[in-house]
C-alpha cells in the first residue's frame, strides 16, 4: 500500500531525477538554459525540497494536505512556466520575439519585477528547440512531467493513508 511517506519519497526521487538530468543536458551535452528553462528548474527544485521534507516529516492530518496542497502551487507554476515556452517553440518564425538579454543581467541591472515579467514573457532563445525526445521538446516533456505532479498531488490529498506514527511528537 502507498503511504504519504513514500509518495513523498518517489516525487523528490523523480523531480531530483529530472533536475539531474536538465544538468546533464547542460553541463555534459552543451545545451544553452533559457531563462523559462531555469525558472522550470527552480519549480522542480522547490518540489523536490518540500517532497523531501513531506518524507521526513510524514505528515498526517492537516499538514499533509498542507504538503500537497504546496506542490499543486509550484507543479501549476511549473506548468504555466513551461506551457508558454512550449507555446513561443509552436509560434511562427516572424512572431517569435527577439532575443534579449541574459538572465544575470536582467536581474542585475532591472529592478527585480521589471526582470520577472521579461523572463517570463519568453524571448527567441526560448523558442529555440534544442533537444527531442520521441519528438517532444524539453519543455514539453517538463508540461507532461508537472501536470503529472499535479494530478498525483491531488489524487494524494483524497486517497493516500498516512503511516500510522509509533511516536506522537
Amino acid at each position: 500500500m502507498l503511504t504519504s511517506r513514500l509518495f513523498f519519497i518517489f516525487l523528490f526521487t523523480i523531480s531530483l531525477s529530472l533536475l539531474s538530468f536538465g544538468f546533464y543536458l547542460e553541463h555534459v551535452k552543451e545545451l544553452e538554459t533559457c531563462p523559462l528553462c531555469a525558472f522550470q528548474r527552480f519549480s522542480y527544485i522547490a518540489i523536490s525540497v518540500l517532497a523531501l521534507i513531506g518524507s521526513i516529516h510524514n505528515p498526517i492530518g492537516l499538514f499533509r494536505i498542507t504538503y500537497n496542497i504546496l506542490l499543486i502551487v509550484f507543479a501549476l507554476i511549473g506548468v504555466a512556466i513551461a506551457g508558454r515556452q512550449t507555446w513561443l517553440q509552436h509560434l511562427p518564425s516572424e512572431l517569435v520575439p527577439e532575443c534579449g538579454p541574459g538572465l544575470e543581467y536582467m536581474l542585475e541591472v532591472f529592478p527585480f519585477g521589471q526582470a520577472l515579467k521579461m523572463i517570463l514573457s519568453g524571448s527567441g532563445e526560448c523558442a529555440e528547440i534544442q533537444w527531442q525526445f520521441i519528438g517532444l521538446s524539453i519543455p514539453e516533456w517538463s508540461l507532461i512531467c508537472f501536470s503529472s505532479i499535479t494530478i498525483a498531488a491531488i489524487l494524494a490529498i483524497f486517497m493516500l493513508k498516512p503511516e500510522r506514527k509509533l511516536f506522537k511528537f
